[in-house]
């Protein structure tokens, strides 16, 4: 009996490990961006995250007619944007900025950040991982 109660705990640590390890790995997905267009948003940054799990830059645009919009662009790992050579006084709020992102596919306001150009001109490249697979199209301003 005690043979049984072992073997039966083994099995429901590694159910937890597996399902846990797939919790993990979804959240880092990078499916629910659009791997085969770019979209360009030039506007104000209202907020730049420092956060984990990923950085966020919230930004404002006017679209085609005349209105103010919200773009939320994700980024990925403070981690890795460290190492990449970004600081959490990279960008700051007030700054124009011309961002090139991936966007999502639901069709909501927001995508992966790809690349930007800061209003001094400075380039600022995300360290997405797999990169490749983000297919750049012609630069095409969001409305």
């Amino acid at each position: 009996m005690q043979r049984g109660r072992g073997s039966l705990r083994i099995v429901i640590g590694v159910v937890f490990l597996a399902v846990g390890a797939t919790a993990v790995i979804a959240h880092h997905s990078f499916a629910v961006f659009d791997h085969s267009q770019t979209v360009t948003v030039t506007g104000t940054v209202t907020r730049f995250q420092w956060t984990n799990p990923h950085g966020f830059l919230e930004v404002d645009y006017r679209a085609a007619d005349g209105a103010t919009k919200h773009f939320t662009i994700e980024l990925t790992s403070i981690n890795m944007l460290s190492r990449a050579g970004w600081t959490s006084r990279s960008v700051k709020a007030g700054e124009m900025v011309k961002a090139m992102v991936a966007p999502l596919l639901s069709g909501e306001p927001g995508g992966l950040l790809l690349e930007m150009t800061l209003g001094d001109g400075r380039k600022l490249v995300s360290p997405v991982p797999a990169p490749t697979t983000f297919t750049r199209t012609p630069e095409k301003e969001l409305r």
